[in-house]
């Protein structure tokens, strides 16, 4: 897989993977928490509700009711305010903890509503049902209003359950037997007019011809009107403000998914990280030692991914730079060996001049002659192949028939190859166009026609072809010599290099006609083919372009 691939599917992955993760998180979090919230707003409001319901039954009036709302709100957090049947207001949580009022919020109010509810007996309906009702009206006036006594008088007030499930009132010290310490506010004991009772009997007598639901529901609405003077009315509750933050998400759980996710995102982060920075890091170490000398340093590339072809790259030019340095160091070698021995010579004759050994005749100056041309030789060509290998070796390209160029080569040759006893011909069909330069290609081919002469057996023959193929011209450089073993050919075109080792200066070149053969002609966009046969000859074959190339190709 691509190393490009991976890195993305990391990253992808752990995106992904943050994203559920956060979105899991966020919408179970919310989900659970708002079930929370709503569950307690309905505690609260059951608390609130069921605090303000039990004070006025138990107080009897909703004097002092400031105290228990300040306590409600500190507790619940909740904005409240308190408003009698009129709507004036009894109480606002905000003012009683010194706040600023704020807006009243949008949420329906709430009805508390302290008053009793009968508690009927079973059974069918009967003249006793209104005597008892009107005996509870009676005694809940007395005891709300003695409640109502108590609690104004800032006495403790408690209930217990009475007749007909109204709650009876009495002061708290009286529950442990304890006196009662407010005669001011003693009950009336004696009994309400007959009057009065006999209203009461004939109003709940009227709901005598209903059944048990519509019977009871009319003995309790006797029972609200009758009390409606003394008992404490309803309360309207308004809960909550515009401005209220309500309650907050917990972080805790969010805290601990996010360090999960960054926890995971970091180890991606880091095996990744190893992942490239350890070819890297190999890649560091191997070029600081290339740096320092060290040619052969190499690093692992066993992946198929772009870490891995760089780390082939990498090799690829420590290679090149490990062979550079091996044919920079044999060149010298060849160079110093190659000029070694004609300057010993040259300087053993002059110093055999110089004492008197030898005599300065005609014979002696001319072979020292000729050994000086021969030096001469080989650093003209030195210095030859140094320039065409930099580039700047200097060509006057110009448009030229290949026939000529191998007939004039042909012709230069010719002196040599008679001496040698070698047939030199050329054959070549009729004007064949070419464009380059017509000394230096002279010069290309004169070394392959030189060393094909050289190689080749009294008898032999050398042969020059031209021919023009797939807008390619091809000259053909065939001999009948001695051929070049297969495990030779790859080494032809290396500098000093002379597939016969027997052979010397004299008789086997420099060793830098080829190497210069073939950079010529590379930098005219061309190529050298060879392909030889023990025992049968050799074919040199130059490939070179027809015509120029285009203004996108380099020319020297």
């Amino acid at each position: 897989m691509s190393f490009r691939v991976r890195v993305f599917a990391l990253i992808l992955l752990v995106a992904v993977a943050a994203t559920a993760a956060t979105a899991w998180l966020t919408l179970a979090q919310v989900t659970r928490q708002v079930r929370e919230s709503a569950a307690a707003d309905r505690q609260d409001v059951a608390r609130i509700t069921e605090d303000l319901r039990r004070y006025g039954e138990t107080q009897g009036t909703w004097d002092g009711v400031a105290g228990t709302v300040r306590t409600l709100a500190r507790d619940t957090g909740q904005r409240i305010r308190i408003s009698d049947g009129t709507g004036a207001q009894l109480a606002d949580s905000d003012v009683l903890l010194d706040r600023e009022p704020r807006a009243g919020g949008t949420t329906a109010p709430l009805l508390v509503d302290p008053r009793p509810e009968l508690s009927f007996p079973g059974g069918g309906f009967t003249s006793s049902l209104a005597k008892m009702t009107a005996s509870a009206i009676d005694q809940y006036t007395r005891s709300v209003t003695y409640a109502a006594c108590l609690t104004r008088a800032g006495r403790d007030v408690a209930v217990r359950p009475g007749y007909l499930g109204i709650p009876e009132h009495i002061e708290a010290g009286e529950q442990s037997g304890g006196t009662a310490g407010a005669n001011t506010c003693a009950k009336e004991e004696k009994a309400p007019p007959a009057a009065q009772r006999g209203n009461v009997e004939a109003v709940t007598a009227a709901c005598q011809r209903r059944n048990d639901a519509q019977r009871n529901a009319c003995l309790q609405r006797v029972f609200t009107e009758r009390t409606a003077t003394v008992a404490p009315q309803p309360l309207t509750v308004h809960l909550g403000a515009l401005d209220d933050a309500g309650r907050a998400l917990a972080i805790g759980p969010t805290v601990a998914v996010a360090s999960g996710v960054a926890a995971a995102a970091l180890a991606a982060a880091l095996l990744l990280s190893r992942a490239v920075l350890r070819p890297v890091r190999a890649l560091t170490g191997a070029s600081r030692g290339l740096g320092e000398g060290d040619l052969g340093r190499r690093v692992p590339a066993a992946g198929k991914d772009e870490m891995g072809e760089l780390g082939r790259s990498f090799n690829r030019m420590a290679d090149s730079l490990q062979a550079s340095e091996e044919r920079q160091r044999r060149l010298v070698g060849d160079i110093a060996h190659e000029l070694r021995t004609p300057l010993a010579n040259l300087r053993g004759y002059l110093e055999a001049l110089r004492d008197g050994v030898l005599q300065a005749d005609a014979e002696l100056l001319d072979s020292l002659h000729e050994e000086v041309l021969l030096q001469q030789r080989i650093v003209d060509d030195l210095q030859d192949l140094a320039l065409a290998e930099a580039g700047v070796l200097t060509y006057h390209r110009t448009e030229l028939d290949a026939r000529e160029l191998v007939e004039t080569c042909r012709t230069a040759h010719s002196a040599l190859a008679a001496a040698a006893g070698v047939s030199l011909d050329a054959v070549a069909p009729g004007p064949v166009a070419l464009h380059g330069d017509p000394g230096r290609l002279r010069q290309a081919l004169s070394n392959l026609v030189g060393n094909a002469v050289r190689h080749t057996a009294p008898g032999g023959s050398v042969r020059l072809e031209v021919a023009e193929r797939d807008e390619m011209v091809r000259i053909t450089v065939r001999d009948t010599g001695s051929g070049i073993p297969a495990a030779d050919l790859p080494h032809l075109f290396d500098r000093f290099w002379r597939a016969d080792a027997a052979r010397g200066r004299a008789t086997g070149g420099s060793g830098l006609g080829l190497s210069i053969a073939r950079q010529i002609v590379a930098d005219h966009h061309g190529a050298i083919e060879v392909a030889s046969e023990v025992g049968v000859g050799t074919v040199f074959t130059v490939v070179l372009p027809m015509r120029s190339p285009g203004p996108g190709s380099t020319v020297r």
